[in-house]
């Protein structure tokens, strides 16, 4: 596969706050360890401080958690080697988007396995496992239930409530049924009793050969662990405090921050239950139920049951990295800037903080989009302009007229300019009089221009609707296609779309990958 690289902030596709990051801003760097590169991992290696105590624990759950799976040698002999001291992880984390979701979804897993493969060719010495954190916790149902498949949306409709990893898989056999061949693993996986299981199903058979370590953090003894912030936020509202600091710092830079810390970053969670826990007075209540507790009850149920306590998006950084090795976060553009927000809390608990890695980004170019692209003339890069912007561009170029009135503009500015110092002589407040009337005929000079591209906009109108159409093709919905399109748009007719991509990724390349694809 034919690759290209273009430069994330050449894409207009971002956030300053995102661009900001990966370029290493100085405002920055006090939010964050360290920056992601290869070399920077020697530190956060030789410092990592997790006990054995917490190794053994995890070791225990995943080995308990993979027993109805049919793990890969390497996968069964990563989760053994978590015990060791000198086993790492690098983790990424996402919804449990029913049949992956979006193609991002894939992205993040082959850079945590690429990322882990550079790291051992680098310090063979250690050993790191690439780990994939479900989400399963999650209740944002409707965020998860559909996917985009050749230009169409499937949706699975459910009336259950709760965690969403919990959920029963009835009714999803409707859309296995819609879709082609080729897709067993997909109908073996939705055979499972849960949608947590048929999430670690899928990409155990997607990715087991890789050794890709599937984690649902819902487990009772992985929550002991963490129980003692549990008791922290409940009672001190600790990283409320911390997180809340951060955020004014960002937005004092001009940045946006992202999330926002409550007094209590828990919910309570139970069978069909996912709901904030809030402070009442000297007592906790659940809202949107009866369930309330006193002081001394919560911290029973906090040591009794640390499993009915689901950390928010403020504590969930903290748990992952209270229960794992961990040495990388692998996010997408949002994730990576509302980590920045937590560093503060991270040095509350003295638990280090993460490097923190953007996940690889691409666009898949079809070969027929890929000609008819190459017949306009405009550049790879130019994809990333929107439809009017490309076109006008075209036309710019291809156009035997001149088009653009800049030269007269310019000469009109200097005969204002000119004006406005001869009347200056007889009455300094003509200056701005002048300059009022030197911008009026400026505003009225391009409204003409635009006419004018227009007009000759209107005598190509088979270019115009030829470069909108690879951008609907591309861009679906306007979005990008790792935001929108699933996997099965290029795996169905490329068995090896994954193992290319595997091939393809350098997990340290901060760019966007332009992927000609010669199979669709």
């Amino acid at each position: 596969m034919q690759t290209e690289n273009i430069p994330l902030d050449e894409t207009n596709c971002f956030s300053s706050f995102f661009i900001d990051y990966i370029n290493e801003k100085s405002d920055l760097k006090d939010f964050y360890a360290d920056f992601p590169r290869i070399e920077n991992f020697k530190s956060i290696i030789e410092n990592r401080n997790f006990s054995q105590a917490n190794r053994d624990v995890l070791v225990e759950r995943l080995l308990n958690q993979y027993e109805e799976t049919t793990a890969s040698e390497k996968v069964t002999n990563n989760i053994k080697s978590l015990s060791e001291q000198n086993t790492f992880t690098i983790t990424t984390g996402h919804q449990l988007n029913i049949f992956t979701g979006p193609l991002y979804f894939i992205y993040k897993i082959v850079t945590v396995i690429n990322t882990c493969k550079a790291l051992k060719e680098k310090y063979p010495e250690k050993h790191f496992v690439p780990v994939y954190w479900m989400a399963s916790e999650d209740h944002d149902f409707d965020e998860i239930n559909h996917f985009y498949f050749d230009g169409e949306k499937y949706e699975w409709n459910t009336d259950q409530k709760g965690a969403v990893g919990r959920f029963k898989l009835n009714g999803i056999e409707d859309i296995l049924d819609r879709l082609p061949s080729g897709i067993d693993f997909f109908k073996e996986a939705y055979g499972k009793p849960t949608l947590a299981e048929a999430a670690r199903s899928y990409v155990n058979h997607l990715f087991g050969e890789e050794g890709i370590v599937v984690v649902d953090a819902d487990d009772q003894e992985l929550k002991r662990l963490f129980a003692p912030v549990i008791e922290d936020d409940l009672l001190n509202h600790s990283p409320h405090k911390a997180c809340e600091n951060s955020s004014v710092d960002l937005q004092a830079l001009g940045y946006k921050t992202q999330v926002s810390a409550r007094e209590v970053n828990f919910f309570y969670l139970d069978e069909n239950v996912r709901e904030r826990i809030e402070t009442n007075g000297d007592s906790f209540r659940v809202v949107d139920t009866d369930i309330q507790f006193s002081k001394t009850e919560i911290q029973n149920l906090i040591q009794e049951h640390p499993e009915r306590f689901s950390p928010n998006v403020i504590l969930r950084p903290l748990y992952q990295e209270t229960i794992l090795p961990n040495l990388a976060y692998v996010g997408g553009p949002s994730e990576a800037v509302y980590w920045l927000q937590f560093k503060s809390v991270f040095d509350h608990y003295k638990i280090d903080f993460p490097l923190l890695m953007p996940r690889n980004f691409a666009l898949v170019i079809p070969a027929n989009e890929a000609a008819k692209w190459e017949k306009t003339g405009l550049s790879t890069k130019d994809l990333f302009l929107d439809k009017d912007a490309a076109f006008a561009k075209w036309v710019s170029l291809n156009s035997n007229e001149d088009l653009s009135y800049s030269e007269e503009i310019e000469q009109l500015s200097s005969i204002y300019q000119s004006l406005g110092e001869k009347a200056a002589k007889v009455d300094p407040t003509l200056r701005q009089h002048l300059e009022t009337l030197k911008t009026n005929a400026e505003n009225k000079l391009r409204n003409a221009e635009k006419k004018l591209v227009s007009a000759e906009k209107r005598k190509h109108a088979n270019r115009e609707s030829q470069i909108s159409a690879v951008k609907d093709a591309l861009f679906p919905g306007g979005s990008l296609q790792e935001r929108r399109d699933n996997f099965l748009n290029f795996y169905l007719s490329d068995p090896q779309f994954i193992q290319t991509l595997l091939d393809t990724f350098d997990a340290f390349e901060y760019s966007m990958y332009l992927l000609f694809d010669e199979n669709n």
